[in-house]
């Protein structure tokens, strides 16, 4: 198998114009966008329809007005929406579907439509996700850490490494040996991590350290998530 690694913003805005159609994509934006999406879909969401913009969601919304509308800019709910971007508000969707945009999970979901299969990860299904990744039985799999506005974003590179090391040993290109090694030289606590990161001081600082808690939960969600044409939904569990 072969692992790459996408480490930003930057690259991610260069996969669209790559040739993905022979790839797994695995998406990470542990704060927040894939820890909550898989968190919904853990506790009953039945999907999410991930876009870029705020007037797309708003769009999605005024064709099926059953739809939930999520989000945020700059960590905040955005005005109007249903739900911000945080996991405890994903637990109280059961049954529901959701459109949802955020600064970069979103994007970076979208950035990977041409691929063979993309699925969203994080701390909380790592388990999960190593599995569904294994299960495609694909030969390249493109690790996709979202980052944090135009930055990459240390929590996204631990757990694309933590995944690369549930995958086994691969050929791995150098920026998914990066994460792997951030990885396996950061320890085994994950929450401590989060902390250190920028987002994670972020989210402290504004009252949020809960949703820092959960998000470094190991594989406490039993669930993948996958995209099935337009809408992320669950897939075992």
């Amino acid at each position: 198998m072969r692992v790459e690694a996408v480490l930003g913003p930057a690259e991610i805005a260069r996969m669209r114009s790559a040739d993905l159609s022979d790839a797994v994509c695995v998406v990470f934006d542990v704060l927040r966008a894939t820890t909550s999406l898989v968190t919904g879909l853990a506790h009953g969401m039945r999907g999410a329809i991930p876009v870029e913009t705020i007037e797309e969601a708003l769009a999605e919304r005024a064709r099926d007005p059953e739809l939930l509308l999520g989000g945020e800019r700059h960590g905040d709910r955005i005005g109007g929406f249903d739900l911000g971007n945080g996991p405890s508000e994903y637990t109280a969707v059961a049954g529901r579907r959701v459109v949802t945009t955020t600064t970069n999970g979103t994007v970076a979901l979208r950035a990977c439509e041409g691929a063979r299969a993309v699925h969203a990860a994080a701390l909380v299904n790592l388990a999960a996700a190593a599995e569904a990744v294994r299960a495609e039985g694909c030969g390249r799999v493109v690790l996709v850490c979202a980052g944090t506005f135009d930055a990459p974003a240390l929590e996204d590179i631990y757990a694309a490494g933590a995944l690369a090391e549930r995958l086994g040993d691969g050929d791995l290109d150098d920026a998914a040996a990066v994460c792997r090694a951030v990885y396996r030289e950061s320890g085994s606590d994950p929450g401590a991590l989060l902390r250190r990161a920028a987002n994670g001081r972020r989210l402290v600082e504004s009252g949020r350290e809960a949703d820092l808690e959960w998000a470094a939960r190991v594989s406490c969600c039993e669930v993948a998530a996958r995209m099935a044409g337009r809408e992320l939904v669950r897939i075992g569990g």
